[in-house]
């Protein structure tokens, strides 16, 4: 049985790093300094958004699934983050990679947020920011920029993170 197990795990290794369509841990860090790769998702509800129409605005980026815990663990701490910094500039979109838009309206039928939540449920757009693991978060300055990447669960309302995003908002 073990056996088995160390052919199965090498042999899907081998084929996420062997995909061309794998996103590469290396590749992230050419994002930093850079536009971010522009995208049209649509929202749970339908509703069409684009990355492009909100230059002007401090973006931040959160890739996630339902399935994932760290993703669900930071939910409540990304909404508060919302809330206090949307008046000021700050827009959070939520891109989910959930394959199945259901599960992502169950989700959040029982957890709701206050910011779009988008599907990409095929992954084109994690793939072009290089997303390898989730959750992982873009913050995007107003000019649409990469200023820094998150790795992991977050803890939105931590004052190192907060001193980040009103840096990026321009408030002293």
């Amino acid at each position: 049985m073990r056996y088995v197990l160390i052919v199965f795990t090498s042999l899907v290794l081998s084929f996420i790093f062997l995909t061309e369509a794998a996103p590469s841990p290396w590749g992230a860090s050419e994002l930093i300094g850079a536009s971010a790769p522009d995208f049209v998702l649509k929202e749970v509800n339908q509703k069409t958004v684009s990355l492009s129409g909100l230059k002007g605005n401090v973006v931040l980026i959160n890739f996630w699934a339902t399935w994932c815990p760290p993703c669900r663990g930071e939910m409540p701490s990304l909404n508060k983050l919302y809330r206090d910094y949307r008046n000021r500039g700050l827009v959070v979109l939520a891109v989910s990679t959930d394959r199945s838009i259901d599960s992502v309206r169950d989700y959040l039928s029982s957890h709701p947020v206050d910011f779009p939540v988008l599907i990409d449920s095929d992954s084109k757009v994690a793939r072009r920011f290089k997303v390898f693991s989730l959750p992982t978060s873009y913050l995007l300055d107003r000019n649409g920029k990469v200023l820094r990447r998150f790795l992991g669960e977050e803890e939105w309302e931590s004052p190192s993170v907060r001193k980040t995003i009103e840096a990026a908002l321009g408030i002293q």
